[in-house]
Parts: structure tokens; sequence; C-alpha cells
């Protein structure tokens, strides 16, 4: 209900399309699952979930909780006014969660999207390249997510060398935005890298040298698999045996990498796509089903092949608790930086370029030559665009396609007039709208660790049959995606 009913203006009537509606999470099956099952969650932690997901993350508690707040007029709210017409909403404030809440990681996904193609990329090729370790090994970064820095690290340095040894550039720059992904297919945990990769080396002049169309990355996987192997020996998790055993498989040991995206200088849309694709968020709501009577989640996905699980599916049952522990896994810490720029888009080159940009003529770049066979692309005198951060007006505009500052009655635009945060107004206004309600579970202090009790039978009471289908959503174990 909107404030500008209580006072003596009409609501107004616009097709849905035309008006902004403030988002309702409360109705939302993550929600509700969360509200209903998350304290339970934390009490069976210790006795159903350590042994396969490790010690509890307070982490998880902070982030599940300020979820639960989000969107939720109770905990504060902006004021947004027509100066024309007086037309006023509340607006509440979002917990600006990542990788976690639906609608804050989307807006951050924009943002990255629009930072990448207008700030930091340059007008040359690129490839998405996908690095993915074998499962025997995928524990050891669930236990020590330390290791997922060494996992960027260890694709970021092979890169490095396959492209110098493949272009005879010993002093090449290599210029690349790497995204450490810890989900896989229905949430499971599959550690892995995705990199927006200028498919070739830089200069130190700024000249662009194109790697190869076909160059056989065969090299570069098995580069990964020295480094990983490296680091998780030197670390003392793994030994030679082991070690000894893998590189006795074949395709290189179930280390693989893919690189079957790739996007011309000139395809800023196609940027813009895989940048959002790899800053997706671990679970999407729209694929959830919970059925509050039974306290059990259908997840879905795409069609899938499996013999160990059974053969083909396009879901998985799981009961309340089993859910909530898979896509929780996957929160990163808070000083986890799960974005890295390497080489030419690193902040420390962007900054020394910015230095130097006078000192850079084009008679050097006149002076260049190289082999015949290496296409070469000046972009000497390229300075990246410095926008500002999109808004949350500019986010839901994209999103939605509408202008939620667009006054309903007389289309204007609204301002934001204040914030209001204090907890007894927020309650009194709430109140006087007829908009308060008993506050939610939420609004219990988060628990900072889970207490052990003991284990109830996790089995339904009645007995569920779902139909699989093929919704068409893109497998999350894909290495790689198509762009149009």
């Amino acid at each position: 209900m909107h404030f500008a009913s209580y006072m003596g203006h009409p609501e107004p009537v616009l097709h849905a399309a035309e008006a902004y509606h403030p988002r309702t999470p409360q109705e939302s099956p993550l929600w509700n699952l969360l509200d209903r099952y998350f304290d339970q969650f934390t009490q069976l932690y210790n006795v159903r979930f350590a042994k396969d997901y490790g010690f509890f993350r307070p982490v998880v508690s902070e982030v599940v909780h300020d979820y639960l707040k989000c969107g939720d007029l109770a905990h504060g709210f902006a004021r947004v006014r027509c100066p024309d017409c007086r037309h006023e909403f509340l607006l509440a404030f979002s917990c600006r969660g990542r990788w976690f809440c639906p609608s804050c990681h989307t807006k951050k996904v924009i943002q990255f999207g629009e930072l990448l193609r207008e700030n930091i990329i340059y007008p040359v090729p690129h490839r998405q390249y996908v690095f993915s370790i074998p499962i025997i090994l995928r524990k050891y970064f669930l236990y020590d997510r330390k290791l997922l820095s060494g996992l960027c690290r260890s694709a970021h340095e092979s890169l490095l060398v396959f492209f110098r040894t493949t272009l005879g550039k010993p002093e090449g720059v290599i210029g690349t935005v790497m995204a450490i992904q810890t989900f896989g297919d229905y949430a499971k945990w599959h550690p892995h890298i995705h990199s927006l990769t200028a498919d070739g080396l830089f200069d130190e002049r700024g000249v662009f040298y194109c790697m190869p169309k076909t160059a056989d990355i065969q090299p570069l996987a098995e580069l990964f698999r020295a480094n990983v192997l490296k680091i998780l020996k030197r670390k003392g998790l793994i030994d030679d045996q082991l070690i000894a055993k893998l590189l006795k498989w074949q395709h290189t040991s179930g280390f693989s990498v893919h690189n079957g995206v790739r996007l011309a200088r000139d395809d800023s849309k196609g940027l813009t796509a895989v940048a959002q694709y790899i800053l997706r968020n671990p679970f999407a709501q729209g694929k959830i089903t919970f059925n509050e009577t039974t306290g059990m989640v259908v997840y879905k996905s795409k069609m899938s092949h499996s013999k160990a699980e059974g053969g083909k599916k396009n879901f998985v049952v799981y009961p309340a608790c089993n859910f909530i522990a898979a896509i929780t896994q996957h929160i990163p810490e808070k000083r986890c930086q799960m974005v890295r720029y390497y080489g030419w888009y690193s902040n420390k080159m962007r900054g020394e370029r910015r230095k130097l940009e006078e000192e850079l003529t084009a008679a050097n770049v006149a002076e260049t030559k190289g082999d015949e066979a290496i296409e070469i692309v000046d972009v000497s005198i390229y300075k990246p665009r410095r926008i500002p951060t999109p808004t949350w007006r500019e986010c839901i505009k994209k999103i939605w396609e509408i202008d939620p500052l667009k006054c309903p009655h007389c289309k204007a635009e609204m301002k934001i007039i204040s914030f209001i945060s204090e907890p007894k107004l927020v309650r009194k206004i709430l109140e006087h709208l007829k908009l308060w309600t008993t506050p939610p579970v939420s609004e219990r202090l988060p628990p900072t660790r889970a207490a052990p009790l003991p284990d109830p039978d996790p089995s339904p009471t009645d007995e569920i049959t779902y139909e699989p289908f093929d919704d068409g959503w893109p497998q999350y174990e894909e290495p790689f995606m198509t762009v149009n």
C-alpha cells in the first residue's frame, strides 16, 4: 500500500509495467524456507553437516539474517516523494549481501558488467577461459578456503606462461579478470575459475599481439595441473603417491581448461554478457520450489545425465536443512576477494598508465615490428572511460525497463527526501500507515556457532513424486557459455 493513499491522493490506475512496485521478499520460497528452518539448521549443523561441509562459519549466520531483513520496512526505509503532486511511497533498505541475496547480488552483477565494459576492458579480442579440477581434490578447497586464492593464482600463472610461449613474447603482459566460483549444478561444491581474458599480450607501449585462433590449449591444461598439484603438495595435503595416480588418468587427470567463447574487439554486448555470467549467483531463486507442508525443497536445473545418480534428471529434492547447507556453503568469507584483476587490467598497471599517458607518442608505436603471422592491434592511445557505478535506479531500469523514480500520477521525477532508520520512529510511521506487523523470526540475533542437538529423522512423512521437465536453464556444470 502506498504512503500517498494516506495523504489524500487516490491510488494511480496504471498497467503493471508502467509503475515501479517494490519487491516483497517475504513472499519468495527462499525467504520462507530460511525463516522457518534456518534456526533448526544451525542447531543441527555440528551433528549432521560438519563432516561434509566443515566447521560452522559465523559469516553464514550474519549473511542469512541480513537477507531475512532485506526489503523489510520494519528495518528502515527511505521516503520517496514527487515534488509536483506530493505522491509518496516507502522504499525498504536492502542487505547489500553478495553471493547470496538474489536481489542484491543481481545489482552487483549489473554493476560488474558495466565496470568491465566501460572502465577496464580494452578494445581487443577476448576469450572466456574456465579452469576446473577433479572431484577428488575439491574437498581440500572446501575445508581450507584460502586455497581458492592459490587456485586463481595458478590459473593466472598458467595463462601467462602459455601466452608468452605461444607468441614468443617473454616480456608480454596479460590482461585478465578472474572470478572464483565454488558452485556447480544443483549448488554442489565445485571450485573452478572463470576468466575474461584479452586474447593475446600487451607490450609496454600498449601494442596488442593476438593469440592464434586455433592454438592448442592442451599445454595450458598441463601447466594448470602442475601448478595446482604443486600448491596442494606444498601444503601437505597430497603426496607423491596420489600425484602419480592422478597423472596416470587420461585427459590431464580430471583437470580441464575450456576457451570456446571468443569475443570480437567491438562486441560490447558479448563482453557484458560474459562478465555478468562469470559473476552470477550460486543459485537461482526461480529454480526453487518449497513445500511448506512437507518441508521439502525441489531445485530444478537443465536435464543432466549421470550413471552414479540414477541416469537422467533435471531436479533434486532436498530436505529443508540439507538445501540450506548446500546453498550457504558458497557464501564467501568477508575479506575474500572473489574477483581478481591481473596484468594489464590490474589496479597497479591501470594507475601507472594514467601517470605515463603523456609520455606515450605515436612515434613509439610506429616502430613496432613483429611476426607477420601475428595479428597486431594498436591500443596505445586508448583510454577507458571512467564512469560512475550504476545506481539502484539505473539497475532497476535495466532489469525491469521501468523508472522507479517516475511518478505514477504526473510522470515527474520523484526524489528521496529522507532516510528513516531509528526503530521507534520506523514503528510509529508504519503503525500509522497500518503497515506494522509482528517482527519475524529474523529479528533474533544471529548465533555465532551451531549448537549440536540430537539428529531427528530427516525423512519426509509424505511421499512426493515429481515429473522431470527441461526448463531450458543453463547447466552450472557446463564449462562455457555461448554468446549470440
